[in-house]
């Protein structure tokens, strides 16, 4: 289904419809069923719509979630609309870098790491966004599962630092001390005329920002975090350090010596 077909049906203009599905132009709740009913939305999917187009627009919105934000479709939704994606998580692997088997030791959640999964296609998919994903050197040392597993994520790490679109940055233990360092959060842009939007998780929340005061902030933020990264080969020489480091872990663990390698 065509925005041209919708927009005929309806009787609007492409222009009209496209400004409605950015945000770009006010609209009313007859004018979103009357578009949800053309697309065929049933009834439940239609009240969670018109109950988030009823929010007042205050330059955040706040989407609850038990107890990871994967699943959120505010989330997936503006990742893959990206046109870069800037991230970063103070103490464990960003989840947008996570191996399978670090995203099911960390979670417990099966369906959690799939939709995960879901999210990293979307930024390796062809047009994804550029992504910049800050790792700070504490992440690194902080054992999710066991030696084989954190072995395989530093490889993934490494091994990204030469996919394209996509570079994993690592700030440093010996990084200056920043009041920045303390929160995760993620910097989004799109296409004009789409507004950045950023985000922070909490333990049962996830608050989205497209205020230009709270905008600015998160971008700064980034800046700083950017000051204070390793290069992009020093970045990748520390990954394959801590890849051999839990390497020799896992190997001469007991398990490894009966042959499970």
């Amino acid at each position: 289904m065509t925005s041209g077909f919708v927009a005929d049906a309806l009787g609007w203009s492409v222009g009209k419809l496209s400004k409605l599905e950015t945000g770009s132009r006010g609209t009313s709740p007859w004018e979103i069923g009357t578009l949800l009913g053309r697309c065929g939305a049933d009834k439940p999917t239609r009240d969670r719509i018109l109950a988030i187009a009823s929010e007042a627009d205050t330059g955040n919105f706040v989407r609850r979630h038990e107890p990871w934000s994967d699943t959120l479709t505010a989330l997936t939704v503006h990742e893959y609309a990206a046109s870069t994606l800037t991230t970063y998580e103070p103490l464990v692997i960003p989840s947008l870098a996570q191996t399978e088997d670090y995203a099911l030791a960390l979670t417990q959640d099966r369906s959690v790491v799939d939709a995960r999964m879901a999210r990293q296609e979307t930024l390796r998919r062809p047009g994804g966004p550029e992504t910049v994903i800050y790792v700070h050197e504490a992440a690194l040392r902080v054992v999710v599962g066991d030696s084989k597993i954190m072995r395989d994520q530093m490889l993934r790490l490494t091994l990204m630092c030469g996919w394209a679109r996509i570079s994993p940055r690592i700030i440093p233990m010996s990084a200056q001390a920043h009041a920045l360092l303390r929160h995760s959060g993620a910097l989004l842009t799109f296409p004009a005329p789409i507004k950045p939007l950023a985000y922070a998780e909490t333990e049962t929340a996830t608050v989205f920002h497209d205020d230009p005061d709270a905008i600015a902030a998160y971008e700064a933020k980034m800046r700083q975090l950017e000051r204070l990264v390793l290069s992009p080969t020093h970045s990748r020489d520390v990954f394959a350090r801590w890849a051999d480091a839990y390497d020799r872990d896992h190997r001469s663990a007991p398990e490894a010596k009966r042959g499970d390698t």
